[in-house]
């Protein structure tokens, strides 16, 4: 992305917006983790805070560090560098930067996170395994976008479009070799993997290969699936396998199958690729700008809408495997260790992507005849 201003600012600059940022994030993470606390479900609205306020100030503040050329800025306290390792070390640094306003403005949350899921989670870990996270992602994303800077597309709407379907296609299809560089992973064995074949066999999964993620202290019990179609690989947490039982555990990842088959992940990326990019060619002039926008907002309402009912054919899907009450009851179980309360709408959220909890369980129940 080019900079605002020809050169970049002093150092000290830098600094200061960094500090400013940073301070401004902290506070937010803290206000929002004093509300959060006092409000029903709080372990679901844990998950709006990150999603909705603390996730987006972390892009604003690399959007701050990007134009004004603060990566650059940093970069003056060091030897200077051939321009080319210069024009990466800068992008990088920028990432950097940003995932630390994102550390800061998490760090006051893990407390509450903890007490209200009354984890054993120490906060020397859960820091450590997000710095991890967060130096793996800024050099994916600098690999990633510092060819565009190469080849000077920054004043064209190809530039945004091009970075979007990269990182689109990176989510889809590199998955399976980028998470394990990001998370610490292991390869089942023994016991472990003979009950993982079997549960997937028993779910209708169909996968190449399985990997653990070790969640011992956080114990988030989730599965993903990611990969392409000739190579997809199943990432399961270590608190899923030791937490549910194997009736559980099937019909969960049976609802994993029936999302692979309605193709709820794809939809949801395509959505967010065609809105962005409509969005950005209406700021950047491109085009009929109210019309673009128009765009935007209904890509983004049909697609929500359809992957709200994708969700609810991939339980069907799971139904089908091994029983509506036996799905109904594992998301039920579900929300029981991640301490969540189903939530039920009269009215779907129209801009949100997910069925509430709630409402998945009892159009199952009423299915069933319980």
């Amino acid at each position: 992305m080019a900079a605002l201003q020809a050169t970049p600012p002093s150092v000290s600059a830098a600094i200061v917006a960094f500090v400013g940022l940073a301070l401004i994030g902290g506070l937010i993470g803290l206000v929002g983790t004093v509300v959060v606390r006092r409000l029903r479900n709080p372990v679901g609205k844990y998950r709006l805070l990150y999603g909705a306020v603390l996730f987006p100030y972390a892009l604003l503040s690399y959007g701050v560090f990007a134009l004004t050329g603060s990566g650059t800025a940093f970069l003056t306290a060091l030897p200077a560098s051939p321009e080319p390792l210069g024009a990466v070390l800068s992008q990088f640094v920028t990432f950097l930067a940003a995932g630390c306003i994102w550390l800061v403005s998490y760090l006051p949350t893990v407390r509450g996170v903890r007490e209200v899921r009354d984890l054993e989670l120490a906060t020397s870990t859960a820091i450590s395994k997000m710095v991890r996270y967060i130096v793996g992602l800024s050099v994916l994303l600098t690999v990633i976008l510092t060819p565009l800077q190469v080849f000077s597309l920054e004043s064209s709407l190809l530039a945004p479009a091009f970075t979007l379907i990269v990182l689109i296609l990176g989510l889809l299809y590199a998955s399976p070799w980028v998470i394990p560089l990001l998370r610490s992973t292991t390869t089942p064995t023994g016991e472990r993997a003979d009950r993982l074949e079997q549960l997937r066999s028993r779910a209708g999964l169909s996968v190449r290969d399985a990997r653990i993620l070790d969640t011992e202290n956080e114990e988030t019990a989730s599965t993903i699936v990611r990969g392409p179609p000739n190579y997809r690989r199943l990432f399961v947490t270590s608190t899923f396998l030791d937490v549910f039982d194997d009736e559980t555990a099937t019909a969960l990842l049976a609802i994993e199958a029936g999302k692979l088959r309605t193709h709820v992940f794809e939809i949801r990326l395509g959505t967010v690729l065609v809105a962005s990019i409509a969005l950005i060619a209406s700021v950047i002039g491109i085009g009929p700008q109210w019309s673009l926008l128009g765009l935007s907002l209904g890509v983004v309402l049909i697609g929500f809408w359809i992957a709200r009912r994708r969700i609810c054919a991939a339980d069907e899907y799971a139904a089908e495997q091994v029983g509506r009450t036996i799905v109904a009851d594992a998301l039920i179980e579900y929300a029981d260790v991640h301490a969540l309360e189903p939530t039920r709408r009269r009215v779907p959220n129209p801009l949100s992507i997910k069925v509430a909890l709630g409402d998945r369980i009892d159009r199952l129940r009423t299915a069933s005849g319980r």
